[in-house]
């Protein structure tokens, strides 16, 4: 096998479109891609070029001969999946040219969109998230569009910088390409600007042609049992935002002073918390993260994480990538249950999921045969019930899934990462029961089913929380599709350029 994707896929597709022999799938256009885990490379189709080297903006791939041992792995997981694709004898080299998007980042001359001489289609973006400025990208491909995102906070780019690990120093590449898009003459920022508070829809509706909500999905879902409002209980997400040093997060208290935390829900933020809550004194020296919340983890008491999750260990929603990661760097055991134990060992018809048995079935059930040193503990098939004030601590009390026996978990600090869900946007229809805007292919809807003229939706916001960072690309490229398309059709104006500059709301902002 010439190259392999490895650990930090982020799922963007830029290696899709940069290879000349469509040997990485899936690709955008391929079914599934927008739930794969990760992407693979075709080994029967690899040419050896190393176009999707360089393309990748997390440093995901390399060639085989060169990985380190620890990413040996996945030279069999990319031959794995490779050969589970019943559609791989379809798939090889293919025509190039059907490939219709490339890499990020201007690669390409810029095309322009169908509007009178000396006209311009200005697009105002809410929020500066990774779906943000993957479709501030796609939009600053057409030469007469000019962009303006307007972002809450005093930083940019969202989870690409508040979400991911620090010790991820790779995912967070990704950050240094919106850097690039940041710099184009037609890109302008607006930090401090909270839509709804500080500028209003309607306000940017006036100002420009069309407006592009980017928002994200930043409430989290609750578990809907009692006890979930006490001191001492709080999200994953509110943790990794405090360690990564949001600012609207820098007054955030988490007590460390215990031995045990328990996190509720098994997804990678969860995963991302329990590495940071038993890192070492000195591992995170030197990373990009908080130094007051730096200070804080250095003084943790904290010696074991106790993962807890509804379902069985066929369901894990980690990726096997951030899974591989954990066990690699740290001591993970998986809480004895004969039925846990029975689904282990059936295996699952698929690659990914039978990958993610057979390394849990390898895992110690004891710390003790696990080695010294904090440790993570994998316990499924535990329901929570309710959450109790125990002295100066908490009691997670839980029942068995299946058996309905009762379980008690002493700890100092509860963390959930259940799910999240988009809020309303204020001036904007909102559907309640998903937690998006509604609509049809990114073209806002209200209450009649009409598309609102101007006004589009893409990320999270648009589909709810599921993908990854690199997810959000190809949904930005329907959206902008639909916007160019409106353009044409003449229900998003143009106006010349001179006419978006300046005016009341830039007042507004600068005041």
């Amino acid at each position: 096998m010439p190259h392999v994707i490895t650990q930090s896929c982020c799922s963007d597709a830029s290696c899709t479109f940069a290879c000349p022999v469509n040997c990485i799938h899936p690709t955008p256009d391929e079914p599934g891609f927008a739930t794969a885990e990760m992407l693979y490379v075709d080994p029967t189709s690899c040419v050896d070029c190393g176009a999707c080297v360089t393309a990748c903006p997390v440093e995901a791939i390399g060639p085989a001969h060169r990985l380190p041992e620890e990413h040996r792995v996945y030279i069999e997981i990319n031959r794995v999946l490779s050969a589970a694709d019943p559609a791989n004898a379809e798939l090889t080299n293919p025509d190039p040219g059907s490939r219709s998007r490339p890499p990020m980042a201007h690669a390409v001359p810029p095309k322009r969109l169908r509007v009178a001489d000396g006209d311009e289609v200005s697009v105002g973006i809410v929020g500066s998230g990774p779906a943000a400025m993957y479709a501030a990208d796609e939009l600053l491909r057409y030469g007469n569009v000019t962009v303006d995102v307007y972002e809450k906070l005093s930083v940019p780019y969202g989870l690409a910088r508040f979400g991911v690990a620090p010790d991820h120093t790779r995912t967070r590449k990704v950050a240094e390409l919106f850097d690039v898009v940041s710099k184009d003459p037609r890109f302008r920022l607006h930090l401090n600007t909270a839509v709804g508070t500080d500028v209003t829809v309607e306000q940017l509706r006036e100002r420009h042609d069309a407006v592009l909500v980017a928002a994200g999905a930043s409430a989290d879902r609750k578990m809907g049992i009692p006890g979930e409002d006490l001191p001492g209980v709080g999200s994953a997400t509110d943790f990794v935002a405090w360690y990564n040093g949001r600012p609207d997060h820098s007054g955030d208290e988490f007590d460390l002073s215990h031995k045990r935390v328990v996190i509720v829900g098994n997804g990678n933020v969860a995963l991302d918390a329990a590495r940071i809550l038993t890192a070492s004194r000195d591992e995170l020296v030197g990373k990009d993260m908080s130094q007051s919340a730096l200070a804080r983890l250095r003084e943790s008491e904290v010696e074991e994480v106790v993962i807890v999750a509804r379902r069985g260990p066929e369901y894990s929603a980690f990726t096997l990538p951030e899974i591989l990661g954990l066990t690699e760097e740290r001591t993970v055991t998986v809480e004895p249950d004969p039925e846990v134990a029975e689904s282990l060992a059936a295996g699952s018809d698929s690659p990914l999921t039978s990958h993610k048995l057979t390394l849990l079935e390898s895992l110690p059930t004891t710390p003790q045969s696990a080695g010294p040193g904090p440790a993570v503990r994998l316990r499924y098939l535990t329901t929570p019930v309710a959450i109790d004030a125990d002295g100066d601590g908490l009691v997670l009390r839980a029942r068995h899934t299946t058996t309905g026996e009762d379980i008690e978990i002493p700890t100092g600090l509860v963390l959930t990462s259940v799910g999240y869900k988009g809020r309303p946007v204020p001036g904007l229809p909102f559907d309640e029961q998903r937690g998006v805007l509604p609509n049809k292919s990114g073209r806002v809807v209200g209450d009649d089913g009409a598309p609102l003229p101007g006004v589009y939706v893409t990320g999270w916001i648009k589909r709810g929380p599921n993908g990854f960072i690199g997810t959000n690309k190809t949904d930005s490229q329907e959206t902008v599709a639909a916007i160019a398309a409106d353009v044409a059709l003449g229900i998003v104006r143009s106006r010349p350029a001179p006419a978006h500059r300046g005016g009341r709301l830039a007042r507004l902002l600068r005041g």
